[in-house]
């Protein structure tokens, strides 16, 4: 029996995957990366979701499952440009079937600003972070992909009422206000991701709802505790009181060059290239035109019309994983 139970223990070890560490062939699967910066984003796209596995790495967490018939990793970037670029970089490095990466491609799922109206879904096909002097590209079979699955796409008007103490409710169970016109997706034209965190890296609060919290909620599984000091360290460039007032004071305004205005797409999109990955991304307008309460833009409007936003970009992403037939290669 001495000699038996080491062997049991390895075989259960080896059979049940835990929250702490991906197994070998976890790991190796070939996967779709597929991101949202904050909890309201993801939750849009996790009721299709079938997640079997969670892993934490380097302080990050991913979701392992199937999303409309593909494998995919599942996690938040956090909100930022460097919270994007830090989040992706560790999707890949953590992700590998030996030298090569196990991430076959990235698909981000999220609102933003914008020249056109509420809810619009906008897939640019190119992506800037420093106004334009430097691009990266959406990958043509992917953009292709997401135009032929458009039309079919029945996206919301009215507006779920969401769910932003992170209660874990489903958000588009009430509705409320309706926006002026209906939605539509656009496709191609150009997007920007801009820094108003001055390359900080902005913290997730423990407890910070659906835009500020550290975890989707509707998450299948919970992560260990958040460290409380981890946290109060990572907020104190943010402790001047001047920096969110500063910040909404002077939020980049859409600009009409730009279909698409937000703070992580690029960073993302940077890094997917670097791995010789296709990358594509579904924005929706939480900001723009069409807003019967007539809100002063941002973040009056986000605040309102993100979760209309959310769903909506989400149903687009959901409509063309289901088309894309990329799995494994490309």
């Amino acid at each position: 029996m001495r000699r038996i139970l080491p062997v049991l223990l390895a075989i259960l070890a080896l059979g049940v995957p835990t929250a702490g560490t991906a197994s070998a062939a976890g790991s190796c699967t070939p996967r779709l990366l597929v991101l949202s910066a904050f909890p309201a984003e993801m939750d849009a796209l996790l009721p299709a979701a079938h997640v079997d596995q969670m892993v934490e790495a380097r302080h990050r967490v991913f979701y392992l499952g199937q999303l409309e018939g593909h494998d995919v990793v599942m996690a938040l970037t956090g909100i930022g440009l460097e919270n994007a670029r830090k989040t992706t970089t560790v999707a890949f490095g953590q992700f590998r079937c030996g030298p090569a990466p196990a991430i076959t491609g990235v698909v981000f799922s999220g609102v933003s600003g914008g020249r056109t109206y509420i809810g619009d879904v906008t897939v640019p096909s190119r992506w800037t972070m420093d106004g334009g002097k430097t691009w990266v590209q959406s990958d043509p079979a992917m953009l292709k992909t997401a135009a032929s699955v458009a039309g079919s796409v029945k996206l919301g008007k009215t507006n779920p009422i969401g769910d932003p103490a992170c209660a874990g409710i489903d958000p588009a169970l009430l509705r409320t206000i309706a926006v002026d016109r209906q939605p539509r997706v656009i496709i191609g034209g150009d997007g920007d991701s801009a820094d108003p965190f001055g390359g900080r890296r902005l913290p997730c609060a423990p407890g910070g709802g659906d835009v500020f919290g550290c975890d989707p909620c509707l998450a299948p599984m919970r992560p260990l505790p958040p460290d409380p000091a981890r946290f109060a360290k990572g907020a104190v460039p943010f402790l001047d009181p001047n920096f969110f007032f500063d910040y909404f004071q002077n939020a980049p305004a859409s600009s009409p060059k730009y279909v698409a205005d937000d703070m992580e797409t690029a960073a993302a999109a940077t890094v997917a290239h670097a791995h010789g990955v296709p990358f594509i991304a579904f924005r929706a307008l939480s900001d723009g035109k069409g807003d019967p309460l007539m809100l002063p833009g941002f973040p009056f409007q986000f605040f309102v019309y993100k979760d209309l936003a959310a769903q909506n970009a989400g149903r687009m992403a959901l409509a063309f994983l289901r088309a894309w037939s990329g799995r494994g290669g490309y």
